[in-house]
């Protein structure tokens, strides 16, 4: 079985590495972990808060200490300021971007690194505490453990 899983795990990860993002196309792909954080802050209409829409966790997010250690339905905790639920807590997020320990200072538009091994998630879930906006971990995008804490969603890139 261990041999099998490997050879899996290797061949969804070639897979992966081949992976490419065309930014200047028009359709749906992952965010870049700073469209994600931009999005999360609520874009032009952000009022500053700590969390993605209000100062206080248990309004916008399950987490650790309120979830029953289940994923939740979304749209039942306020949105942020664009409208868009669950930024914090209830699944981390995946994002385009490979993870990176230090992020580029004073770049527009970041994409992230060119190659790695770990993708960037971002948001906390609901069996973690590490869910401000801020929250970033990463992971093999071609682990084949289960684990249900994991979401993303798309962002539409619109070209003229």
């Amino acid at each position: 079985m261990g041999r099998y899983s490997n050879r899996i795990k290797d061949s969804v990860k070639e897979i992966w590495d081949s992976v490419t993002c065309d930014f200047t196309a028009n359709g749906y792909r992952l965010p870049t972990e700073a469209e994600w954080e931009y999005a999360s802050r609520g874009g032009q209409f952000s009022i500053g808060t700590k969390y993605a829409g209000s100062n206080d966790i248990d309004e916008i997010a399950w987490y650790k200490d309120n979830s029953d250690s289940i994923i939740h339905e979304v749209k039942k905790k306020l949105p942020n300021e664009l409208g868009l639920y669950d930024m914090n807590g209830n699944v981390w997020e995946w994002c385009w971007d490979w993870y990176a320990r230090n992020l580029p200072n004073n770049v527009t538009d970041p994409t992230g690194c060119a190659l790695g091994s770990y993708r960037v998630r971002r948001g906390g879930c609901y069996n973690s505490s590490n869910y401000a906006m801020t929250s970033r971990s990463s992971k093999y995008p071609y682990d084949n453990t289960y684990y249900d804490g994991y979401g993303f969603r798309v962002v539409r890139t619109a070209t003229e």
